[in-house]
């Protein structure tokens, strides 16, 4: 079992996550609609130039190219018979450029959700999640991932799944959760029962936090409920979009702008993470902001909810959309 994640916490106050892998894809020529984890077979240089240019800005953390290559989400491309070469390609991408830094990176294996709801809300057994997300791990395992990073998850019954699929590959578990409704997940459950439920999993994950979901107000409003809610030994992860997304001259726009996310990489350090990354629309130029922010960055108190507004803008209320 890779210990790199773990030793590094031990070593440092801190460690940097990379950002958005689709949306910069996007920027590189990904087709609308085509699913990015297609890439590590047909583009495989544009994806290890992706991992490149976080790790020169200095990620600690790169997630593989492997959000949605999980069987049931590949179906939509009529590739969930690539599955496990698609997962094992993205490892071996993210190995490459991680053994080339000169400096220790830990490969995270990204995992999302499986694109179905489990019964009784859906079709999808608990038995059919676990056996889809420990394909995907054993994959991404053999080829050579250090930590199963299990992201954007709404549903403490997938999670309960993947983390019981992790325990047959013998890798360290990540995970982290979207909350993007008024402060809740889409099942409607809050960041102090999830960090309740979290207790519970075995094996129980190293690092918790939350990504993706509603602007980087709502992910550090999520990061203070879970410190507030228990011990303050847990390694929390903040990895926040960046901004909030909106239309454009016909294009996804994310609002944040490199102040914002320096900003937002403080309070991630006074509301106790100790993961700190972005997601979905974070380039190389924001997360090397955050970088630059939290260089000798001494943390304060939690952040009161006004304080984070006034940092950020509002918590609850996503900005309107612009033409």
């Amino acid at each position: 079992m890779s210990s790199l994640l773990s030793d590094l916490l031990g070593e440092r106050d801190y460690l940097l996550a990379d950002g958005a892998t689709g949306t910069n894809m996007m920027k590189m020529g990904l087709p609308a609609g085509q699913a990015p984890d297609l890439w590590n077979l047909q583009e495989p240089e544009k994806v290890t130039r992706v991992h490149e240019s976080f790790i020169e800005v200095g990620a600690d953390i790169i997630l593989t190219n492997t959000f949605g290559a999980n069987r049931c989400r590949l179906k939509l491309d009529n590739a969930q018979d690539q599955t496990r070469e698609i997962n094992e390609a993205g490892a071996r991408i993210a190995r490459a450029a991680a053994d080339a830094a000169g400096r220790p990176v830990v490969v995270a294996g990204s995992m999302g959700p499986t694109g179905e709801m489990l019964m009784p809300y859906g079709t999808l057994t608990d038995e059919e999640a676990e056996a889809t997300f420990a394909e995907q791990m054993q994959a991404l395992a053999k080829g050579g991932v250090d930590v199963l990073w299990i992201e954007t998850i709404f549903a403490f019954g997938e999670l309960k799944a993947a983390v019981a699929a992790a325990a047959g590959v013998g890798l360290p578990v990540v995970s982290t959760m979207t909350f993007d409704t008024v402060g809740k997940t889409m099942m409607g459950d809050t960041p102090e029962k999830a960090r309740e439920f979290i207790q519970t999993l075995d094996p129980r994950p190293i690092a918790f936090g939350a990504n993706c979901g509603a602007g980087p107000a709502m992910l550090i409003d999520t990061i203070c409920r879970y410190r507030r809610s228990g011990p303050d030994t847990d390694v929390l992860i903040a990895k926040g979009n960046c901004g909030i997304p909106q239309m454009v001259g016909g294009e996804i726009v994310y609002s944040g702008s490199e102040e914002i996310m320096a900003r937002y990489a403080r309070l991630a350090r006074d509301a106790g993470a100790r993961i700190i990354g972005g997601c979905c629309g974070t380039t190389p130029v924001h997360l090397k902001a955050i970088a630059d922010a939290l260089v000798g960055y001494e943390p304060g108190d939690i952040p009161e909810v006004d304080a984070i507004e006034a940092a950020l803008g509002p918590i609850n209320t996503p900005a309107p959309s612009a033409d």
